[in-house]
């Protein structure tokens, strides 16, 4: 029998401010939804938009950190695997579930928040891939075809 896999990866903006918890046994979860935008073309040739909201959570201290650094309108890019919850809706007794995205990694993408300066990532929050995405594509060097190798010596990988 096969072993299943479940990968996702997402980029969007935050739909609503980020929702910071603890469970009855100490954990950290944080709740948020990300809006992923997405253009095509119809049959008659006419460009049409089209959103998803998908929700999302974040365990342990990377939630603490979506929280911390992460507004509604935010971008953010995730990854994580897809997940299943089902449970008894107490007012009415159905059974609902619903499947959402459980964060393994994330990057903040940076850009402009609403009083017109640079959003500043620090602390754990910051790493090369938010400071690439949040450099714009300006200055972010380009890399030629040519520029890029055919083989690497294991010797030659700086550990």
């Amino acid at each position: 029998m096969a072993r299943g896999f479940s990968k996702v990866i997402i980029t969007g903006n935050l739909t609503r401010d980020p929702e910071l918890r603890t469970t009855p046994n100490g954990n950290t979860v944080c709740s948020f939804s990300v809006a992923v935008n997405r253009s095509f073309k119809d049959a008659n040739g006419n460009t049409q938009d089209s959103v998803s909201f998908l929700d999302c959570s974040a365990w342990g201290r990377g939630a603490e950190i979506i929280n911390q650094y992460a507004r509604k309108g935010s971008g953010i890019l995730v990854s994580g695997r897809l997940e299943q919850r089902s449970w008894e809706d107490k007012t009415t007794g159905q059974k609902r579930s619903k499947v959402e995205i459980v964060v393994e990694d994330f990057n903040f993408l940076g850009g402009i928040d609403r009083e017109g300066a640079s959003k500043d990532y620090s602390g754990e929050a910051n790493n090369a891939a938010s400071d690439a995405a949040a450099a714009g594509p300006e200055e972010v060097a380009d890399v030629a075809p040519d520029d890029i190798p055919e083989e690497i010596e294991m010797s030659e990988i700086p550990f």
